[in-house]
């Protein structure tokens, strides 16, 4: 205990092989932070960080369905919006367990006035997973327009390298999260329910009777 009252953080052993390459991973990433910065196109990516991490941010997706759910009450909709939401709690939830069990400090920025936030954890990247997520999700698991795949697929590689360029993540976490994604993808694949699943969900959460059921008052 500290004199504040708190745990002290124990000082973790972490294998030779594994320590050489979380310090190559720090100076590959601060190296390509460095050289990103005198490039128009990536400095200008670094400018618009704040706007994709809010975009990709998981408290601002889980509000966002949830109102996606209670006002657009169509059962053609149904099946996307219970599995996508079943996929974000997934997420969430992961990472969050993930990043307690492996405790990877976030870099500490060159720019000094870069706020880190209120998670100091940074493997793996949560926006990169989630990201990752969202666009499997969208472009194989239930298809939107194949004219939103470029926009999607721009989406998400302008996030992962705004979470490096912003110095909230290391390049490893990066990878992590998107490797995350790609398992939560198959996943819920695996556990994708069907419509009428996800209409019956639906329908209970809203107390609404399914098609054919008596007058509920």
């Amino acid at each position: 205990m500290d004199m504040l009252g708190g745990p002290t953080e124990e000082k973790r052993n972490i294998h030779p092989m594994l320590k050489k390459i979380l310090n190559y991973d720090i100076k590959v990433t601060k190296q390509f932070v460095e050289a990103a910065l005198k490039t128009t196109a990536l400095r200008s990516l670094r400018n618009h960080a704040k706007f994709l991490e809010v975009s990709c941010h998981g408290i601002v997706w889980l509000a966002g369905w949830l109102s996606f759910i209670w006002f657009f009450d169509n059962k053609d909709l149904y099946q996307l919006q219970v599995n996508m939401l079943i996929a974000l709690i997934l997420d969430i939830v992961v990472i969050a367990v993930i990043k307690a069990i492996v405790r990877r400090r976030r870099p500490v920025p060159m720019n000094k006035l870069l706020e880190l936030g209120p998670d100091k954890y940074s493997f793996p990247s949560g926006h990169a997973s989630r990201a990752t997520l969202v666009a499997i999700t969208l472009m194989y698991l239930d298809p939107v327009w194949i004219v939103f795949y470029p926009p999607l697929f721009a989406w998400v590689t302008a996030v992962c390298l705004s979470r490096v360029l912003a110095e909230r993540h290391y390049i490893l976490d990066v990878l992590g999260g998107v490797g995350l994604g790609v398992l939560e993808a198959l996943f819920m694949c695996l556990i994708w329910l069907s419509r009428n699943a996800s209409i019956s969900i639906i329908s209970s959460l809203s107390d609404e009777k399914k098609d054919g059921g008596e007058y509920h008052v």
